[in-house]
């Protein structure tokens, strides 16, 4: 089968705006401060980790759980959706986890960069697209992952408060129609 470039963008650029790496900056810088640091390769192993797990497995697992791909991808379109809006509104639907004693792994790997968002994604985009794109935008994310967190606090000056909250909401936006798109192309083979 012939690369799609144009589907792999989608996929890449779907797991970029559920990620949000670029929304959570704020938060990562205010986490490295209280750390004293973030191991950013550790963070970074350790969320592809959790999203090539799902991946390969999450479909055996929804399987066990009696919950066919379809479904799960309208339910995870949903959970999307929410998550754009929350871009787009600035309220909170989803609360985090305060406490940074943890580390590297909870909650920088998880649930920030391979939260319930995430995993979710992956599995609804498993429903509509080819793995090799996944896998491929899974690279991608986390290439990009790594690279913001060794750059935090250059990232943070550069863009400015105004900056990462314009960024964050046209990400938002483009999620939305996402969320829209994964609902509309597995919802009617669950109307009978």
């Amino acid at each position: 089968m012939k690369f799609d470039p144009n589907e792999f963008l989608t996929v890449a650029f779907t797991m970029f705006a559920v990620i949000d790496i670029v929304g959570s900056i704020p938060l990562l810088i205010s986490l490295q401060e209280k750390m004293g640091g973030i191991r950013e390769a550790r963070a970074t192993l350790i969320s592809g980790g959790f999203m090539i797990l799902f991946l390969l497995a999450g479909e055996s697992f929804l399987g066990m759980m009696g919950v066919d791909v379809g479904s799960f991808a309208v339910a995870g379109s949903i959970v999307i959706f929410i998550l754009g809006l929350e871009m787009v509104l600035g309220h909170e639907f989803f609360k985090s986890d305060d406490d940074v004693r943890s580390g590297t792994v909870v909650p920088i790997a998880f649930p920030l960069i391979a939260g319930s968002g995430t995993l979710t994604t992956i599995i609804s985009l498993k429903a509509n697209y080819r793995e090799l794109y996944i896998y491929l935008a899974i690279f991608l994310n986390l290439l990009i992952v790594y690279l913001v967190l060794k750059s935090l606090r250059f990232i943070g000056k550069l863009l400015g408060k105004a900056g990462l909250i314009a960024v964050r909401k046209f990400f938002g936006v483009i999620l939305l129609a996402i969320a829209i798109k994964i609902f509309s192309s597995n919802v009617h083979g669950l109307i009978k």
